[in-house]
């Protein structure tokens, strides 16, 4: 099968073990364009067909990404060619869940919109002191996609996240790690070491059992707690057989 292309938008690169994306519009502030959109989706693809074992999704310039750019002529586009564009965009969350390594987001300055979206469907969000976060869809009369009506009342609880989206306030770092937007908010400019320090540490746990524990705590998100605890069963017959459960237990052994 022929590798989607990369695109001048977006930069990948795999050392092996850890791969790195990076949103590469800083002139635009990383914002959305098809190009962009189908750049990481190709960077996706590859880091899950490279093998990695953990991934950093970070934003180059002053920005992670700032949504949608909006300074772009819109397109003339039918019902379905609208359909097909944001299903694209709505790929980017389709490919982290069904990857099995984890993927670790380093925000800094704006994610908004569609940024918001990209690094809220990570499984882990590291935000620097600067990083501002935010909603505008409703405020110009847009609609939210990227699966954010769910991940986010997961994150922040069902009533913080009718007031995010509803009146479309920004949140920053500190605020969002205090709120569980995110996991952990950072000194601006350590963002990045620290989301590629996580995603090492991660990329050491036995491969099978990490990327169970992953699917696991996703696929929660849409089951009941019965159809939990039997998905749970599962995945510990499958580590029980692997021969991962021979990996040092010395965290188990703390008092």
């Amino acid at each position: 099968m022929t590798r989607p292309p990369l695109h001048a938008s977006v930069d990948y690169s795999f050392d092996g073990v850890v791969a790195e994306i990076r949103l590469s519009r800083p002139e635009r502030l990383n914002a959305v364009d098809i190009g962009l959109t189908r750049g990481l989706v190709a960077a996706l693809t590859h880091a899950g067909e490279d093998g990695a074992r953990a991934v950093v999704l970070s934003g180059a310039g002053r920005a992670f990404c700032a949504g949608h750019d909006l300074k772009e002529e819109p397109a003339v586009e039918t019902v379905l060619q609208t359909r097909a564009r944001l299903e694209e965009i709505q790929e980017v969350t389709r490919l982290v869940r069904r990857l099995p390594a984890p993927v670790v987001a380093a925000v800094h300055g704006y994610a908004l919109g569609a940024g918001a979206e990209f690094a809220l469907c990570c499984d882990v969000v590291v935000a620097a002191e600067d990083a501002v976060f935010g909603f505008p869809e409703v405020s110009v009369g847009l609609s939210v996609t990227g699966g954010i009506s769910r991940l986010l009342p997961a994150l922040v609880g069902w009533a913080r996240a009718k007031e995010l989206l509803l009146l479309g306030e920004r949140v920053s770092g500190p605020d969002a790690a205090a709120m569980g937007l995110v996991a952990r908010c950072v000194p601006t400019g350590e963002h990045e070491s620290t989301a590629l320090d996580l995603a090492r540490r991660m990329a050491e746990r036995p491969a099978l059992s990490l990327s169970l524990a992953k699917q696991v705590l996703d696929a929660g998100l849409d089951s009941t707690v019965d159809g939990a605890m039997a998905r749970e069963v599962e995945h510990a017959l499958l580590t029980s057989l692997s021969g991962e459960n021979d990996a040092p237990r010395e965290g188990f052994n703390r008092g």
